[in-house]
């Protein structure tokens, strides 16, 4: 007796758990559904069928438009527990589907209002990335001429940094180059103020190694690098650089590798084959420029170093955001152009990359690298792997994965969070199912007291192909792909007559003792395969006499006492029949 309340327990646990499972990746907002009738299906039939769902359900279908009449296309209000109704009825036999009229809608766009004039996320695919991440979590530090806080700064969260120009902790900017670097990254975003950051829900972590003239040493760099690593940075920024290899500063970014951070930087502004350094070193990701009609920048270097190009702006375009006026120090937004613009494009996607769980430098990099819009013919390396592509990456990174809000919005779109969903019926089945289980092992438990036997899986899943099949599968609708082998896999034996048909009434045929008598005489005389034929019978038993309380519809037969007897009287001979086959045994099944 155990064990039977060990496994309804299972039982019960998986229908919760599965139970009208769609996927997680189809679902979507709807507050309508879409009927396709069969072309071969006659006008006045379509006709009657909209009739009684109008009478039925109390909602008109409707043509869906003018354009609609030869497919026969119709469109009703409904939600999801109207969508099971209707999948599960006759009408599923007359129609090529009956699917959710899914609502899509743009994707995510700040109100920042002067978003619309950043060409260059927009360039980058950006938005739909929005929609899985917004870099939470992830921290980017950008070691530059520092970061001063301007208005559009103050709602982004930082982390302490450090200024190894002045060897302090106040790491303020000087000229605006490293703020405005800043912004492309994490700009604070839907604040109803000026522009918007690739990653703005990452913390960023200002370094000060350039001074008020831009420039900065090697050792700063190399001691700001390691200085990151340290403190938790995911993803370092450098767009800056110059020509001369230094083992010091590759010590410092392979140590930073080592740690798990993601180093990018700056191809260079000097038209030159080759990037410079730091963005040439093996373990760093150099970033070229493109201006806003997706081709190489003038200015950019290309070539040796090149790993992947972002937009940097031109003349023609500059990349807008807030920043720092220098003589005044006072804040402004501003167009600036370059390979330093470029980087933290790449930059801000590789912590969105991070925040979708990906977390080797190498990883990132490869993600990065397949997820790119690829340029047919670059002789010349000017664009590295291609073109950044912040959605590809994202959904590239986040393939196989369910975040939890993914599974949140799956509980919520399903009524799970609803309380009347457990009254109204989303579950309705789920009791009558466990009752049937419940029942088979209750009458296996009383035969097992005349005629003693041992529990065995070969009787346990006959029981449980004959009270309930796997139940929760009938629930699962996968996109492009056919009902009718879940409806199979998820019926009882009495239930397969109908699971390809889609109907509700019972086919006396399956839902009689025909074939736990077919099983018996087959298997009897096998040691084991005997049991499923004994378990297939007083599975059956148990769902005929269940339906024959809560849901007497046979087909031909009504749902009235007729079909109510036929039922009663099958279920009576299934017990009989399993009393029978295991007349005499003893020994453990």
């Amino acid at each position: 007796m155990r064990k039977l309340v060990l496994l309804s327990l299972v039982v019960l646990g998986l229908g919760l758990a599965l139970f009208n499972f769609k996927g997680l990746a189809n679902q979507g907002e709807f507050d309508s559904i879409v009927l396709d009738f069969r072309e071969d299906i006659p006008a006045a039939e379509i006709s009657e069928e909209l009739e009684a769902i109008a009478g039925q359900y109390n909602i008109e279908p409707r043509l869906n438009s003018e354009f609609s009449t030869s497919d026969h296309v119709y469109t009703l209000r409904g939600d999801r527990q109207l969508l099971r109704a209707l999948k599960k009825s006759g009408l599923k036999q007359e129609t090529e589907f009956i699917e959710p009229n899914y609502i899509y809608q743009q994707f995510e766009v700040p109100n920042d209002p002067d978003y619309a004039k950043q060409w260059n996320l927009r360039s980058i695919n950006l938005e739909q990335a929005w929609d899985d991440t917004k870099g939470s979590g992830i921290t980017v530090a950008v070691i530059d001429t520092g970061i001063t806080q301007v208005p559009d700064l103050k709602q982004t969260k930082f982390v302490k940094g450090y200024n190894f120009v002045n060897d302090g902790i106040d790491a303020t900017d000087d000229v605006g180059h490293g703020t405005h670097v800043a912004g492309t990254i994490a700009q604070s975003t839907n604040n109803n103020y000026g522009v918007a950051g690739i990653a703005y829900e990452a913390n960023l972590m200002p370094i000060k190694v350039l001074g008020a003239g831009g420039g900065g040493t090697v050792a700063d760099i190399a001691e700001a690098i390691r200085f990151a690593a340290n403190h938790d940075a995911d993803v370092i920024n450098m767009s800056l650089g110059g020509a001369g290899e230094s083992k010091l500063m590759k010590e410092a970014i392979d140590y930073a590798n080592n740690k798990g951070v993601v180093v990018i930087a700056a191809a260079g502004n000097a038209n030159r084959n080759a990037a410079a350094y730091p963005a040439r070193y093996p373990r760093v990701i150099g970033v070229s420029a493109l201006d806003p009609a997706d081709g190489k920048a003038p200015y950019s270097n290309f070539g040796a170093g090149v790993d992947i190009s972002a937009p940097g702006g031109s003349q023609a375009g500059k990349i807008l955001q807030n920043t720092i006026n220098s003589p005044t120090k006072q804040p402004t937004f501003a167009g600036y152009q370059g390979t330093s613009m470029a980087a933290p494009h790449v930059a801000g996607v590789a912590a969105l990359v991070k925040s979708a769980g990906i977390s080797e430098p190498e990883e990132v990099l490869k993600v990065l690298k397949q997820s790119v819009r690829k340029v047919a013919e670059d002789p010349l390396n000017h664009f590295g792997a291609g073109h950044l592509n912040a959605t590809g990456a994202v959904k590239l990174a986040m393939r196989g994965q369910i975040s939890f809000r993914d599974f949140f919005r799956w509980v919520r779109d399903n009524g799970y969070l609803n309380p009347r969903f457990w009254i109204d019926g989303g579950v309705v089945t789920l009791p009558l199912k466990l009752a049937m289980v419940v029942g088979g092992y209750i009458l296996a438990w009383l035969l097992r007291n005349y005629f003693p036997f041992g529990w065995s899986w070969s009787l346990a899943s006959g029981v449980i192909a004959g009270s309930s099949g796997l139940f929760f599968l009938r629930g699962i609708y996968i996109f492009d792909l056919p009902q009718w082998p879940f409806r199979a896999m998820g019926s009882s034996i009495p239930e397969l007559g109908n699971a390809v048909a889609g109907t509700t009434s019972l086919n006396p045929i399956f839902a009689s003792a025909l074939i736990p008598i077919v099983l018996v005489a087959l298997l009897l005389g096998h040691p084991q395969w005997k049991w499923f034929a004994v378990g297939s019978a007083l599975g059956v038993a148990a769902c005929l006499g269940v339906n024959a309380v809560v849901s007497p519809a046979v087909s031909g037969l009504g749902s009235g006492a007729v079909a109510r007897l036929f039922l009663v009287t099958n279920a009576f001979l299934c017990f009989g029949l399993a009393y029978l086959a295991s007349k005499g045994e003893k020994q453990a099944a």
